[in-house]
Parts: structure tokens; C-alpha cells; sequence
């Protein structure tokens, strides 16, 4: 059952990634300085992010559901608070970090950075759910 809620948790997460980038693709283009025909000619035309993005969602998962076990967290309120926390207070920090030294822009650090937050809240909501 745990492999089944990582899983589920890593699709969901997944799922938003790809609301959450869709939505803000404009402005993080922008950000990156990445053009459309750039992201048509690499990224969209290989699998390969994709299939990373999605075995690091599943580490991520695999390690937030160990974490959870061992707090007794079982409640999708207690879950996304949780997962909240790992994603503003120990995720996005790192981003934060990494984004200051590189000189990137403050708008790509607020989009990155909710994404692992608000992500890290939907994979902690659905491991609670299971």
C-alpha cells in the first residue's frame, strides 16, 4: 500500500507540475531567458526531463512517506501541513540559495520555489489520504 500512495503522490505531483508550469510558462521562460522555440526544439521533444522530474518526484515521495510513518502523520490536513513545511522551510530554501548565487532572477526563485512548496503539499496531502 505504501508503493502505491508514492506513487500516487509523485502523479499528483507530476500533475501539478505541469498546471503549475503551464500556468507560469510565460514568466518563466522570461526568467530563464529560454524562448518558445527553444523549449519546442529541446525540452518538449525529449522525454528525458520528464522522466527525471519524475524520479526525483518519487524520491521525494518515497522519502516524505518513510518521514510520515515515523511521525504517525495519517491525516490530509496533518499531511499538507507537513508537506507545506518540508517544501517553504527545507526545499525552497535550497532553491533560494542556488538562484542568489547564480543571479537569477527573483521572479524564477518565486516560481520555482512555490512549486516545491506547493508541491511538497499535494504529495504530502495524498500520502496522508492513503
Amino acid at each position: 500500500m505504501e508503493i502505491l500512495s508514492v506513487l500516487a503522490a509523485a502523479v499528483a505531483a507530476f500533475m501539478f507540475g505541469g498546471a503549475w508550469y503551464g500556468a507560469l510558462g510565460k514568466p518563466w521562460m522570461k526568467a530563464t531567458g529560454i524562448t518558445p522555440e527553444q523549449v519546442e526544439e529541446g525540452a518538449m521533444k525529449s522525454p528525458g526531463p520528464f522522466i527525471i522530474s519524475f524520479i526525483m518526484l518519487l524520491i521525494v515521495a518515497g522519502m516524505m512517506r518513510h518521514g510520515f510513518s515515523m511521525a504517525g502523520i495519517e491525516s490530509i490536513g496533518k499531511g499538507a501541513l507537513a508537506g507545506f513545511g518540508i517544501g517553504a522551510f527545507m526545499a525552497s530554501p535550497w532553491i533560494v540559495t542556488n538562484h542568489a548565487y547564480g543571479m537569477k532572477p527573483r521572479t524564477l526563485t518565486l516560481i520555482d520555489g512555490g512549486y516545491a512548496t506547493l508541491g511538497s503539499t499535494v504529495i504530502g496531502a495524498v500520502l496522508a489520504a492513503f
